[in-house]
């Protein structure tokens, strides 16, 4: 009785009898995983089965698994499996192990245009829902940035300032190292290029309006969108799995006011001097190598420079950074708040932000470069 776990097969004329004995508990999982495997495979022809636990003197849930998976299995064998002589002790275990659903086995999905087309439409409905969340977003942050403007009393300074040494100050090294062996490289290029043509001078022109005009700010934009977007979600999915943002609305604080705003405030004004300081640092690193690559004199590329670029080429450049920020803000907090209560979400979500804040900033990027071309900018 109190040696090792038994399961005896006793025929009793068109049916059988498992009698289960001894402790049936973790200790003995591998003994027991292949008792039951075995009575798995060899009852499959006797119609009426019954489990006798009468004589078990130890079971805990693995134990109870165990006999409820026998069961499951001779009864979708054909035989009519009922199990006998459970203790009141463990009737409640064996119940509750018995209330957990079993896994259907994954069928092969045959490909349909049913089945496309309902496919096509969940992932139309998920863009629409997206969209609608980045709507309501910037809907609550306007109003947020309402309320504040007429109470500036309840403006967090300390917060936006935390953010913006965050967010402008500590990325200021790899901004500017970025771009600057970005300025080399298409310099490089260029030079390569043109030099087939005897145009050198003109890398100059090409440096000048890409990286004012487009390449510095698109880069900056998403690299602020990998750095800080991705932080943004985490930070406020971490708050939403510990529930801070619940005491928050408890304690009768706005988090849109409180952890939003703040963060939108600092994105919106990181962005625009981060994007002046690499296309300052990409012209340098043009100019360095137009100079010992291409042999362009310092003084030859600054006026060549001057004459191939105007304010409204950095201003262009300069009109579009507040709004990316904004967009990779916005992108970024409805993806933290969407955090459900697990690490995989928090990844899932933190992954999503950055993906959808780059994918969005290259189309602002391209809606701008239409309206800006229509008004002759």
């Amino acid at each position: 009785m109190n040696g090792d776990p038994t399961l005896e097969r006793i025929a009793k004329g068109n049916g059988l009898a498992l009698c289960a004995a001894g402790p049936w508990i973790a200790r003995f999982a591998p003994a027991l995983e292949q008792m039951v495997s075995d009575a798995e495979r060899l009852t499959g022809s006797r119609p009426n089965i019954f489990i006798d636990v009468s004589q078990v003197s130890k079971l805990d849930t693995f134990g109870a698994w165990l006999i409820e998976r026998l069961r499951r299995s001779l009864t979708q064998a054909g035989a009519e499996a009922k199990i006998a002589g459970l203790s009141a002790d463990y009737s409640t275990l064996v119940d509750e192990v018995r209330r957990v659903k079993a896994i259907p086995a994954a069928g092969v999905t045959k490909v349909t245009i049913t089945g496309i087309l309902d496919q096509v439409g969940r992932t139309m409905a998920g863009v629409g829902a997206t969209m609608l969340s980045l709507v309501d977003m910037l809907g609550a942050v306007l109003a947020a940035s309402g309320r504040v403007l007429t109470h500036p009393r309840s403006f967090r300074l300390t917060s936006t300032v935390h953010h913006m040494e965050q967010v402008c100050w500590r990325a200021v090294p790899i901004v500017v190292l970025i771009t600057f062996l970005i300025g080399c490289i298409i310099a490089q290029q260029g030079i390569f290029h043109f030099r087939k043509f005897g145009a050198d001078i003109f890398v100059v022109d090409m440096l000048g309006v890409l990286v004012l005009r487009e390449i510095g700010v698109l880069l900056v934009a998403i690299m602020v969108a990998g750095r800080s977007g991705s932080a943004y979600t985490a930070e406020l999915g971490s708050m939403k799995m510990r529930e801070e943002i619940d005491a928050l609305r408890t304690m009768g604080f706005d988090p849109i006011e409180v952890l939003i705003l703040p963060r939108m405030l600092a994105l919106v004004l990181a962005l625009p001097i981060l994007a002046f300081l690499g296309a300052m640092a990409a012209l340098y690193g043009g100019g360095l190598v137009a100079w010992l690559y291409g042999g362009v004199d310092p003084e030859a590329f600054l006026l060549r420079l001057r004459d191939a670029i105007s304010i409204d080429t950095f201003t262009v450049g300069i009109i579009k950074a507040p709004v990316m920020a904004a967009v990779i803000g916005i992108v970024a907090c409805v993806e933290g708040l969407a955090v459900q209560g697990s690490a995989e979400s928090l990844g899932q979500h933190t992954t999503s932000s950055v993906v959808k804040g780059i994918f969005f900033v290259i189309v602002m990027d391209g809606v701008f470069a239409i309206f800006f071309a229509s008004i002759g900018m």
